[in-house]
């Protein structure tokens, strides 16, 4: 029973870039992210770096999406691979 070493590293690698971005995402909306919008006389001046963050949470996300359902996937090939290769090894008389 040998299941394929690459493809198990190339799915805990899957799993551990969306883990860090994830943290990431956490770590940038902690320190950056501020809950209040500036639109007043005055405020003129936070608007750019508003839009920029938000530009930067909503490229997060995508990516963080994409990782996500790529790392299911990953996941579910390699857990049918497996009972695949588990019941050809120990056929049902």
């Amino acid at each position: 029973m040998s299941i394929n070493v690459l493809a198990v590293t190339l799915w805990a690698a899957l799993g551990i870039a969306t883990l860090a971005l994830a943290v990431y995402r956490r770590f940038l909306s902690v320190h950056s992210e501020n809950d209040v919008l500036h639109l007043g006389a005055g405020e003129e001046a936070e608007i750019p770096g508003q839009i920029l963050l938000a530009n930067k949470m909503d490229s997060i996300d995508r990516w963080g999406k994409m990782l996500t359902i790529l790392t299911i996937v990953v996941g579910l090939a390699l857990a049918a691979g497996y009972l695949y290769q588990v019941i050809m090894e120990n056929p049902i008389r």
